[in-house]
């Protein structure tokens, strides 16, 4: 590293230092939800591999929740795979699901964090199924940061879920199709969804600066605050999660009033 990189280095450090000592911890998102977006476009400007991008991503996740812990963050959401990437090539998702199973497996044995699933879990490998489940279980009292890993997950699947769900529920109590159109509200579907017992997200972030959602908890981000970050996931720094929350925190949330 140049004299050049070690300066800016260090004046990112005190610029970073600046901003959280002006973070204001009660106006901090408690919901997290992060699209964790550039981990191919990042390994072609480093001239590596697409399977050392993605593991890159896994490298960050666990710096992206340490910091998440030092702002009293209660729930995190990370997209790491959705129901649109399963049409990669096979080369490319052979590697990254043995990543993402050691991503869960990592984030379970941590002993910091409580792992809960949302997405499609039938649509996964078989290893992957056991890892997810057994990180759930393993996690299920731990008193820390609740970690969403959204893996084999899409917005629209998601709201399709919630509804046969609830389908499902009216048939088994014997409820008619009358009766359950009667019933059916904004709540009853917000129960059935992945994140049923969970408050929605506050923030989003977004990485590699694309500015959409991309189906991402289509239904839960209604009222959500977004925010778009130029860097390529690996290369996100606790500098660029700072600028984050202090843009959540500048922001006056109306809910449309």
């Amino acid at each position: 590293m140049n004299l050049r990189d070690t300066l800016r280095g260090l004046l990112v450090r005190l610029y970073a230092r600046r901003v959280e000592g002006h973070l204001d911890h009660a106006q901090v998102p408690k919901h997290i939800g992060v699209v964790m977006d550039g981990n191919r476009r990042w390994a072609k400007a480093a001239g590596s591999t697409t399977a050392q991008g993605h593991r890159a991503g896994a490298d960050k996740i666990e710096e992206f929740l340490g910091w998440c812990t030092e702002a009293d963050v209660e729930v995190v959401t990370l997209w790491l795979f959705s129901t649109d990437n399963f049409d990669r090539p096979q080369e490319e998702l052979v590697p990254l699901f043995g990543i993402i199973e050691d991503v869960v497996r990592s984030l379970a044995a941590d002993g910091r964090w409580r792992v809960h699933h949302v997405g499609a879990l039938d649509l996964l490998p078989q290893g992957m199924q056991r890892a997810i489940k057994e990180a759930e279980e393993t996690t299920a009292e731990t008193d820390g940061i609740l970690v969403n890993v959204a893996i084999g997950y899409g917005g629209r699947q998601e709201i399709a879920d919630a509804v046969r769900s609830m389908i499902l529920d009216a048939a088994d109590k014997g409820t008619s199709m009358e009766a359950l159109a009667e019933s059916v509200d904004i709540e009853t579907i917000g129960r059935h969804l992945y994140t049923g017992d969970q408050p929605d997200p506050d923030l989003v972030i977004r990485t590699s600066g694309e500015q959409r959602l991309s189906g991402f908890m289509l239904w839960q981000t209604a009222h959500s605050e977004y925010y778009f970050c130029e860097v390529f996931w690996p290369a996100f720094r606790k500098v660029d999660f700072l600028r984050a929350l202090r843009d959540y925190a500048a922001r006056h949330r109306r809910y449309g009033g």
